[in-house]
């Protein structure tokens, strides 16, 4: 019974709001960073288009970007092991006239 206890201490409810359920593509992702934290800049790059804006940013302490790179890191891993490599060598090399790194 305790160890029952000890888990409905350790659980959380996560709230999924409709507006963010339905997401937002992101094609490009450009990472900056300062001493305190972590900047993720989520962009929607359309073909033909000059000017691309930002989608979403994400802001991150330095620890838990780390998590982050291995969550992500664990699930390609997983992806690939699913359905097959990811090809990323055709990235393209796309000219970035993109402000400021971030400052704090």
């Amino acid at each position: 019974m305790a160890n029952q206890n000890q888990n409905d201490q350790n659980q959380m409810n996560i709230e999924l709001p409709e507006d963010v359920a339905e997401g937002t593509y992101s094609n490009l992702a450009i990472i900056s960073h300062s001493p305190q934290e972590f900047v993720i800049d989520f962009i929607r790059v359309m073909p033909g288009v000059p000017k691309a804006k930002v989608k979403s940013r994400i802001l991150l302490t330095p620890e838990h970007a780390k998590r982050l790179m291995k969550a992500l890191a664990d699930n390609v891993k997983k992806y690939e092991q699913q359905f097959g490599t990811i090809n990323d060598k055709d990235m393209p090399n796309l000219p970035l006239n993109f402000g400021p790194t971030a400052q704090a």
